[in-house]
């Protein structure tokens, strides 16, 4: 039987159908093809980049910062290994209990540490900075995805307070801040080096792809300094300013041969290793920022100047009676009235009215320019963070009674540094040497700013200045030649003079058959009773020139006799 034809098979579709259809189709295919030609040309490292950012990362290499050295190799600045935690917000996953035993090991708040994790605007947050690598270890125990580590530094400072002012301290990035840490930022830092890695999906490193940058660790830094004669001025000053209850006080050793600083210290002080609580006060490394008014360790300098220029000798006669000098609308007076003096006992008796009198004998624009060369009015260029320049202005704005006091150390200012630097034209025969914070190979290029004869015969006045008789008989030292000024001066306080407040200074070296080292102590308004330099900041000289003599072996150039001292308030007592 034959099967009826099926009216829908007769139908026939139109061509044009087909048509758009394979057209679509193509279309389509078109598309997809100039997207897949678009991506892989002109997307391509972009989808490369957000590939390999679910496994791949560039992680940095920490550089070791550098040490800093004593002169004698002594480590008084080291880094050690730590870790940092941190965490990508969006991949934490924790639990009340981990959160609470997180934020223990961590010491942070358990509110502040969900804070930072609730932060997914954020790819990447520190949890806490710096931990102890046992402290880390725990962490990892815990196990909490999207929270990871990564090795860096802590700088540690095995001589804490002692060292401070000098050395200065890094920050959390180990970036020096204050002192030596910041003076030689660029030499200590080195540069981190990066290494790309795959991570799984713990963060854990499952391959070391490649290096791009190898780290280059920091150099190195050996400076002048003598750790031992650095311990022993921290000391003695410390001792100096609890006895006398001193606001502050400091201490600078320099070698007399080379410029170098031997030892720098300050007090009040702090411990870089804790910072916690530091105070502004702490920080001020005033040896060195801090100018003030030298008082009478000046005198030595104006007298050298009348002995170079030839207006005196040793031997000439200066009449200071009846004790005092006026001058306009001011007086100058000597604290123990004499009659005549001759210049060597003006440096001895320490005074006032000799040292004005030579003054204005001498134009005021020598003055200035031997303090000019002297260095004064100018930073020292040591390379410490914040120099004082202190105080020198131009010699045609003095007037008569301004440069009189100038002579002694009154209306300029100086930083400690520069007065024990200024010292050094004594101890070396009128050579002018820089000061070196770092150790030297051979002595520095010296300038002449005295004739060597001139530096001799102050030398000698020097000291007479600290035998009986003088203002310093309590800087002497058994078995040693010692040469040295006293200064003491009325502070400056809301523009005028406070009355009953003094910085107590005394600057000198030893031995004086060959100098070797030039110490400068400064103590900031002594309120024990005794304010006068000889009695407050001579013995601290003493002290300390004789330890560091001993300890770099240098020979006596005195009978070791015992050294008779006056009783306590019966030595001469300098003008003020």
């Amino acid at each position: 039987m034959r099967l009826a034809a099926a009216p829908a098979a007769d139908v026939r579709l139109p061509a044009w159908r087909a048509r758009v259809l394979v057209a679509l189709f193509a279309a389509a295919l078109a598309v997809l093809l100039g997207r897949a030609a678009y991506l892989q040309g002109m997307k391509h490292e972009f989808l490369q980049a957000k590939g390999e950012s679910r496994y791949s990362r560039v992680i940095e290499i920490p550089a070791n910062r550098g040490r800093i050295l004593d002169r004698n190799g002594e480590a008084l600045a080291v880094s050690t290994p730590v870790k940092s935690i941190w965490a990508i917000p969006d991949e934490v996953r924790l639990d009340g209990a981990q959160a609470e035993a997180l934020a223990k090991l961590l010491g942070v708040p358990a509110r502040e540490l969900r804070k930072r994790l609730e932060d997914t605007e954020r790819d990447f947050v520190y949890l806490k900075r710096q931990v102890a690598p046992e402290v880390a270890d725990r962490v990892a125990e815990l196990r909490i995805p999207g929270v990871f580590q990564s090795r860096e530094y802590r700088r540690y400072y095995p001589g804490g307070e002692v060292m401070a002012h000098v050395l200065g301290f890094t920050g959390v990035d180990e970036v020096g801040q204050e002192g030596i840490e910041l003076a030689f930022q660029g030499e200590l830092a080195g540069r981190p080096g990066s290494r790309r890695v795959i991570k799984d999906r713990m963060g854990r490193i499952v391959e070391d792809v490649e290096s791009i940058r190898a780290a280059q660790e920091g150099r190195d830094v050996v400076l002048a300094l003598d750790s031992r004669i650095q311990h022993l001025a921290f000391q003695h000053l410390r001792d100096a300013v609890a006895q006398h209850r001193a606001r502050a006080g400091g201490i600078v050793v320099l070698d007399a041969a080379t410029g170098e600083l031997l030892a720098l210290a300050n007090l009040p002080t702090y411990n870089p290793n804790n910072r916690a609580q530091l105070a502004g006060a702490q920080l001020r490394n005033r040896a060195v920022t801090d100018a003030f008014e030298p008082g009478s360790t000046l005198k030595p300098f104006t007298v050298a100047l009348a002995l170079d220029t030839g207006r005196v000798r040793p031997d000439s006669t200066i009449q200071t009676a009846p004790g005092s000098l006026t001058i306009g609308p001011a007086t100058i007076r000597d604290a123990h009235p004499a009659g005549a003096l001759t210049v060597r006992q003006v440096i001895q008796k320490s005074s006032n009215v000799g040292s004005a009198k030579i003054a204005l004998g001498m134009p005021a624009e020598t003055m200035w320019a031997l303090f000019d060369d002297l260095g004064f009015g100018a930073p020292p260029r040591t390379g410490f963070p914040g120099e004082a320049s202190g105080k020198l202005r131009p010699a045609k704005t003095w007037r008569p009674v301004e440069q009189a006091t100038m002579s002694y150390g009154h209306g300029i200012s100086v930083s400690l540094v520069q007065l024990a630097r200024a010292y050094t034209v004594f101890a070396r025969d009128g050579e002018l040497v820089p000061v070196s914070l770092v150790r030297l190979a051979s002595p520095p290029p010296a300038r002449r700013v005295l004739s060597s004869g001139t530096a001799r015969e102050v030398r000698a006045m020097l000291e007479m200045a600290v035998q009986p008789g003088g203002t310093a008989p309590r800087a002497q030292i058994m078995g040693y030649r010692v040469a040295g000024k006293t200064g003491t001066a009325h502070k400056q306080e809301n523009g005028g003079y406070a009355p009953n407040k003094y910085i107590s200074s005394f600057v000198g070296f030893a031995p004086v058959s060959h100098p070797r080292l030039v110490i400068a102590v400064m103590l900031d308004e002594p309120s024990a009773g005794e304010y006068y330099g000889g009695a407050v900041a001579a013995p601290v000289f003493s002290q300390v020139m004789a330890g560091a003599l001993r300890l770099l072996g240098v020979p006596p150039d005195a009978p070791m006799t015992p050294i008779e001292l006056p009783a306590p308030g019966a030595e001469v007592k300098e003008s003020v």
